[in-house]
Protein backbone atom coordinates (compact mmCIF):
# COMPACT_ATOMS: atom_id res chain seq x y z
CA UNK A 1 0.00 0.00 0.00
CA UNK A 2 0.89 3.55 -0.69
CA UNK A 3 2.21 5.61 2.16
CA UNK A 4 -0.43 8.25 1.47
CA UNK A 5 -1.78 9.22 5.22
CA UNK A 6 -2.13 12.31 6.10
CA UNK A 7 -3.57 14.78 9.07
CA UNK A 8 -5.66 17.01 6.67
CA UNK A 9 -6.72 16.75 3.28
CA UNK A 10 -4.54 17.32 -0.35
CA UNK A 11 -6.60 19.63 -2.45
CA UNK A 12 -4.25 19.36 -4.80
CA UNK A 13 -5.03 15.73 -5.60
CA UNK A 14 -8.22 16.28 -7.51
CA UNK A 15 -9.01 20.14 -8.65
CA UNK A 16 -11.24 19.52 -11.24
CA UNK A 17 -15.00 18.91 -10.18
CA UNK A 18 -16.46 15.39 -10.59
CA UNK A 19 -19.94 15.72 -9.75
CA UNK A 20 -20.86 12.53 -7.74
CA UNK A 21 -18.81 10.65 -6.07
CA UNK A 22 -19.36 7.23 -4.33
CA UNK A 23 -19.00 7.02 -0.71
CA UNK A 24 -19.09 3.82 0.62
CA UNK A 25 -18.97 2.69 4.40
CA UNK A 26 -17.52 -0.40 4.97
CA UNK A 27 -16.19 -2.72 7.56
CA UNK A 28 -12.18 -2.38 7.38
CA UNK A 29 -11.96 0.90 5.12
CA UNK A 30 -8.05 0.68 5.14
CA UNK A 31 -7.94 -3.43 4.62
CA UNK A 32 -10.78 -2.01 1.54
CA UNK A 33 -8.27 0.82 0.05
CA UNK A 34 -5.26 -1.72 0.15
CA UNK A 35 -7.47 -4.21 -1.85
CA UNK A 36 -9.10 -1.62 -4.18
CA UNK A 37 -5.16 -0.47 -4.79
CA UNK A 38 -4.40 -4.32 -5.85
CA UNK A 39 -7.70 -5.32 -7.60
CA UNK A 40 -8.30 -2.13 -9.67
CA UNK A 41 -5.36 -0.31 -9.82
CA UNK A 42 -6.41 2.50 -7.33
CA UNK A 43 -4.42 5.33 -5.81
CA UNK A 44 -4.53 6.04 -2.19
CA UNK A 45 -4.33 10.44 -2.11
CA UNK A 46 -5.65 10.47 1.10
CA UNK A 47 -6.05 8.76 4.57
CA UNK A 48 -7.53 9.74 8.15
CA UNK A 49 -4.70 7.55 10.31
CA UNK A 50 -6.81 4.80 12.12
CA UNK A 51 -8.19 4.98 15.62
CA UNK A 52 -7.61 2.75 18.39
CA UNK A 53 -10.37 0.52 17.54
CA UNK A 54 -8.41 0.32 13.52
CA UNK A 55 -11.40 2.21 11.89
CA UNK A 56 -10.50 5.01 10.04
CA UNK A 57 -13.39 8.09 9.22
CA UNK A 58 -11.82 8.91 5.68
CA UNK A 59 -10.49 7.71 2.99
CA UNK A 60 -9.74 9.58 -0.56
CA UNK A 61 -9.11 6.88 -3.46
CA UNK A 62 -8.45 7.52 -7.25
CA UNK A 63 -9.86 4.30 -9.36
CA UNK A 64 -9.76 5.21 -13.27
CA UNK A 65 -9.20 8.84 -12.95
CA UNK A 66 -12.12 8.90 -10.90
CA UNK A 67 -12.66 9.67 -6.88
CA UNK A 68 -14.02 7.27 -4.53
CA UNK A 69 -14.72 7.92 -0.66
CA UNK A 70 -14.12 5.14 2.10
CA UNK A 71 -14.92 4.83 5.72
CA UNK A 72 -15.71 2.89 8.23
CA UNK A 73 -19.03 2.50 10.42
CA UNK A 74 -19.45 3.88 14.00
CA UNK A 75 -22.34 2.82 15.93
CA UNK A 76 -21.55 5.47 18.62
CA UNK A 77 -21.82 8.23 16.32
CA UNK A 78 -24.65 7.08 15.09
CA UNK A 79 -23.74 6.06 11.19
CA UNK A 80 -26.68 4.62 9.60
CA UNK A 81 -26.04 1.09 8.82
CA UNK A 82 -24.40 -0.10 5.18
CA UNK A 83 -27.22 1.23 2.37
CA UNK A 84 -28.41 -2.44 0.41
CA UNK A 85 -29.42 -2.25 -3.41
CA UNK A 86 -26.61 -0.48 -5.57
CA UNK A 87 -23.75 -1.04 -7.45
CA UNK A 88 -20.38 0.67 -8.77
CA UNK A 89 -19.72 0.65 -12.41
CA UNK A 90 -17.01 1.22 -13.79
CA UNK A 91 -16.16 1.80 -17.46
CA UNK A 92 -12.95 0.82 -18.64
CA UNK A 93 -10.59 0.74 -21.77
CA UNK A 94 -9.47 -3.14 -21.50
CA UNK A 95 -12.03 -5.39 -19.51
CA UNK A 96 -10.18 -8.16 -19.64
CA UNK A 97 -7.00 -6.98 -17.85
CA UNK A 98 -9.33 -5.15 -15.33
CA UNK A 99 -11.07 -7.98 -14.97
CA UNK A 100 -8.65 -10.63 -14.52
CA UNK A 101 -6.71 -8.28 -11.49
CA UNK A 102 -9.83 -8.46 -9.70
CA UNK A 103 -10.15 -12.20 -10.02
CA UNK A 104 -6.59 -12.51 -8.96
CA UNK A 105 -7.20 -10.19 -5.85
CA UNK A 106 -10.09 -12.39 -5.28
CA UNK A 107 -13.47 -10.78 -5.99
CA UNK A 108 -15.87 -13.43 -7.07
CA UNK A 109 -17.88 -13.40 -10.29
CA UNK A 110 -21.61 -12.04 -10.06
CA UNK A 111 -22.33 -12.10 -14.00
CA UNK A 112 -19.41 -13.05 -16.55
CA UNK A 113 -18.46 -10.58 -18.81
CA UNK A 114 -20.72 -10.73 -22.26
CA UNK A 115 -21.21 -8.73 -25.34
CA UNK A 116 -24.60 -6.80 -24.68
CA UNK A 117 -26.93 -5.38 -26.60
CA UNK A 118 -26.13 -1.73 -25.71
CA UNK A 119 -22.99 -1.98 -27.29
CA UNK A 120 -20.41 -2.83 -24.64
CA UNK A 121 -18.38 -5.81 -23.17
CA UNK A 122 -19.83 -5.94 -19.77
CA UNK A 123 -19.70 -8.15 -16.46
CA UNK A 124 -20.17 -7.94 -12.38
CA UNK A 125 -17.69 -8.84 -9.80
CA UNK A 126 -18.48 -8.60 -6.07
CA UNK A 127 -15.32 -7.56 -4.37
CA UNK A 128 -14.44 -9.11 -0.42
CA UNK A 129 -16.13 -6.37 1.16
CA UNK A 130 -19.73 -6.96 -0.82
CA UNK A 131 -19.55 -4.28 -2.86
CA UNK A 132 -20.75 -4.94 -6.36
CA UNK A 133 -18.87 -4.01 -9.73
CA UNK A 134 -19.82 -3.46 -12.93
CA UNK A 135 -17.21 -3.81 -15.73
CA UNK A 136 -18.00 -2.02 -18.97
CA UNK A 137 -16.08 -1.67 -22.15
CA UNK A 138 -17.87 0.59 -24.75
CA UNK A 139 -17.13 -1.80 -28.29
CA UNK A 140 -16.62 -0.11 -31.51
CA UNK A 141 -19.87 0.52 -33.14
Amino acid sequence: MNDVTTTRPDTTANSAKEGVIAYLQVDGAMKAAEYYQRALGAKLLFAVPVDKNGRTGHVHLQINGSSIMLCDGCPEDDHPPRPQGFNLLLDVDDIEAWWQRAIDAGADVIMPVTDMFWGARYGQLRDLFGVVWALNQRTAT
